[in-house]
């Protein structure tokens, strides 16, 4: 790459894909499908192994600085949560990293030959120091780089008595196994990276291992999934509260609605009893004002009568004393043809008992001398 092409992508790693004031410059967005979210979180293994014994060549997702600069600004103000892909991305890799690791114990297992367990333990001790010397001459390297000299003697002085203890190991595992069998290399898995490591490596190829890009990488990579998980489950944790406390809050929203209601109905309730109430009353004293009135009336009628009767002329009085007579004259001259009706017929009754009582003598004459 060129020093022009290497600035170009400096400055799309600084500044994002506007950072010439041309927004249609990169038509892909960086919350496109096809974009490398474990790129943007600068943890694609593709990125962190390149160059090494597991190269996996280029990623099938677009890998853009550009698009990474892009997604850290955009990151400030609002979470994308993004660490969810990259998570699942990490752990399918960590995944087939370990099932590679149990085929290759399982392989080792096979084909070398079986010891005790006190031996395996022995030998397994004289790994786990290869290890330790391994990591601080590591360790003693990247000090001496960075020029911290003091902290590297330090850590050279801690190899060598690593180194005394590997002795004192070595000689307890060369002292329980045979001649023959000591000398034939034993092999193990490396638990991060899968590569083998054998029992009489020296420390120049335990450094190399342990400080190589690739048992670093696979270290980061570990490292960084353990960190995406913590920050997901955190980012899960927030939402479940802030849900929680919407939920709460649209609960005590709902609360004051239904209050609010019961009391607008209580009122409208309070509001149509006192209309009724007041319609009860308004047509009791309507109803009391008509007696009233109807009362007034008829008092002011009678009041009037008694006016009319009082004030009537002597003509009247003499007209009403006539018709009083006639009237006494017509009752008096019932009085007496009813009389004359009732005299009649109790002379027409009698004369009828005469009659009937001739009859029944003649009869009983008639009766006795036929005797």
């Amino acid at each position: 790459m060129s020093a022009q092409a290497q600035m170009r992508a400096l400055l799309d790693q600084l500044m994002g894909t506007a950072r010439d004031g041309d927004e249609t410059r990169q038509r892909v967005k960086f919350t496109d499908d096809r974009v490398c979210k474990s790129h943007l979180l600068d943890c694609c293994p593709h990125d962190i192994l390149a160059g090494t014994r597991m190269d996996l060549g280029d990623c099938s997702k677009i890998h853009d600085l550009a698009l990474r600069a892009d997604y850290e600004i955009a990151s400030k103000d609002r979470d994308l949560f993004f660490e969810l892909d990259a998570v699942d991305h990490l752990e399918s890799f960590i995944a087939d990293c370990d099932r590679r690791t149990e085929l290759a114990k399982k392989r080792l297992a096979e084909t070398q030959e079986e010891i005790s367990a006190e031996v395996a333990a022995k030998a397994e001790k004289v790994h786990e120091l290869n290890e330790e010397i391994g990591k601080l001459l590591a360790k003693a390297e990247q000090l001496g780089a960075e020029g911290n000299v003091d902290e590297a003697q330090k850590v050279l002085q801690e190899v060598e008595r690593v180194r005394s203890r590997k002795r004192e190991a070595e000689e307890e595992y060369r002292n329980s196994m045979p001649a023959s069998s000591f000398q034939q290399q034993k092999l193990r898995v490396c638990e991060v990276c899968s590569a083998y490591l054998g029992l009489h490596d020296n420390d120049r190829r335990l450094a190399d291992h342990f400080g190589g890009k690739l048992h670093l990488g696979f270290i980061q990579i570990r490292e960084k999934l353990e960190q995406l998980k913590k920050t997901v489950s955190e980012k899960q944790e927030k939402r479940n509260q802030e849900r929680l406390k919407r939920r709460e809050e649209r609960e005590r929203e709902e609360k004051m609605k239904r209050r609010t209601r019961s009391r607008s109905r209580e009122r409208k309730r309070s509001r149509s009893r006192e209309r009724r109430r007041r319609r009860s009353h308004s047509s009791s004293r309507e109803r009391r004002r008509s007696r009233s009135r109807d009362r007034e009336r008829k008092r002011r009628h009678r009041s009037r009568s008694r006016s009319k009767g009082r004030r009537r002329s002597p003509r009247d009085r003499s007209r009403d004393r006539s018709s009083k007579h006639k009237s006494s004259r017509d009752r008096s001259s019932r009085d007496r043809s009813r009389d004359r009706d009732r005299k009649e017929k109790s002379s027409s009754e009698r004369r009828h008992e005469s009659m009937n009582g001739k009859e029944s003598r003649r009869s009983e004459e008639r009766e006795a001398g036929e005797i």
